[in-house]
């Protein structure tokens, strides 16, 4: 299971003194909380790479809990002959001339955009059923580079899938759980414009009695915080289905005239993300072990009495728009491909580039599958989330449906990451 992506809300803008006020008591928020971080926060760069070369191979330069980079040969990714590569490049070329993100490589190869355009113009040339002329291209083209976490090469590898829920246009019979939509006084405070060091960090909240303030968390928006604002985009029976679906981040609402609706994340409240199961554990009612969202969804149901004060021990709350399109829709803009997108740390890994991913797919008995199974394949970062932290960690999209659901709901493997970087651009580095 996923927080869902990010999107960028609108800056804060002056329109009276009381707004004047408030921008100043935000200056001073903000510098007492840059004066906090840079006493109590020693970061140096997040990259640390190996040049070919310069280790024996299969070493590692030890970097704590920062992303490494490792060169290796393709021969190094096993799978990767069997891997059908057709199947990635279109998701590749759909991102490709994006190539970016908050990350350092995400900004470089931004930076690149002229050198990556001969990349991307020969990549849509390709004829995308020649399998050898795809293999050809990928081998060709990019350098292959073990992602680690310090010294550590495998990380957790979670699932997420497009849900659909019953609903309508308003709010009449069981239909009494709205989506809201992005509220317009939600503010965001970019605070890497105060100081370098905190580039990526955002502080989200309102004004209130000309005060900057957090916003309002799950338990007061459920309690009617936004009602009678006109932000209600659509009405749900199922409030357990509506807080997986703000989790997956995307998903379908089908209409009493059968009519499909497709919703995708506008934002966030700018609480942290609070896991419900980990609540769950830590309250006796399940273990570690036993955690899904089968698990969790069966608990809720169980419980209804408790659910709520379960529900809103996480705080983080998701906003929705309207999706064009007939999929669902990455935090990098393009449409997701089911077993060929993967959402990943956007502060350490850019959208647009080529990971290959090795890890299983968990066992999933009521759709047939009564074992794990191997899962190498070639992927594309497109999508990012708010439980999605570290370099090696990833959430594999698996599309709709009751397969999809099944195994997202179980899904978290060990795995290990290679990041394919353009050749064109020499290595990595910051």
């Amino acid at each position: 299971m996923r927080e869902p992506t990010r999107s960028a809300a609108p800056p804060i803008r002056s329109r009276s003194s009381e707004w004047a006020l408030a921008v100043l008591a935000i200056g001073f928020a903000v510098m007492a909380l840059v004066a906090y971080w840079s006493l109590t926060e020693l970061r140096s760069s997040p990259l640390a790479i190996v040049v070919p070369g310069s280790l024996p191979a299969g070493r590692a330069v030890p970097t704590s809990d920062k992303r490494t980079l490792v060169r290796v040969d393709f021969a190094a990714l096993a799978g990767w002959e069997a891997d059908r590569l057709e199947e990635a490049l279109a998701p590749f070329v759909a991102t490709c001339d994006g190539a970016r993100g908050s990350s350092d490589l995400g900004r470089r190869l931004a930076a690149a955009g002229r050198d990556l355009a001969p990349l991307c113009a020969a990549a849509r040339a390709l004829p995308g059923r020649d399998p050898a002329a795809v293999r050809a291209f990928f081998e060709r083209e990019f350098a292959v580079y073990s992602v680690r976490n310090g010294v550590r090469d495998e990380g957790l590898i979670t699932g997420y899938y497009e849900p659909e829920l019953a609903g309508d246009r308003k709010r009449r019979g069981p239909f009494v759980h709205p989506l809201y939509l992005h509220p317009g006084d939600m503010q965001v405070v970019d605070l890497g414009e105060f100081k370098r060091d905190l580039a990526g960090r955002k502080l989200t909240g309102m004004i209130r009695q000309g005060r900057f303030r957090p916003y309002w968390d799950r338990a007061e928006i459920e309690g009617g915080a936004l009602a009678g604002r006109g932000l209600e985009l659509l009405w749900v029976s199922d409030p357990v289905a509506l807080f997986f679906l703000q989790i997956q981040g995307s998903g379908r609402i089908r209409l009493p005239d059968g009519a499909l609706v497709r919703v995708g994340y506008a934002g966030q409240n700018g609480h942290d993300y609070t896991a419900i199961g980990k609540v769950l554990v830590e309250r006796g009612e399940m273990t570690l072990e036993e955690v899904s969202l089968q698990s969790i969804r069966a608990w809720l149901r169980a419980h209804p009495r408790e659910a709520k004060g379960v529900l809103d021990a996480n705080r983080s709350f998701v906003f929705f728009h309207t999706l064009p399109g007939r999929g669902a829709v990455g935090a990098a803009g393009v449409e997701l491909t089911a077993g060929r997108s993967l959402a990943v740390d956007d502060d350490l890994l850019p959208y647009g580039l080529p990971l290959f991913l090795s890890t299983t797919l968990p066992a999933a008995p009521e759709v047939g599958r009564v074992a794990e199974t191997p899962f190498a394949r070639l992927l594309v970062a497109q999508d990012t989330g708010g439980a999605i932290r570290g370099p090696v960690r990833g959430d594999l999209f698996l599309g709709a449906g009751a397969e999809a659901e099944a195994i997202a709901g179980r899904m978290k493997q060990r795995g290990r990451l290679w990041l394919l970087w353009p050749q064109r651009l020499g290595e990595p580095a910051p």
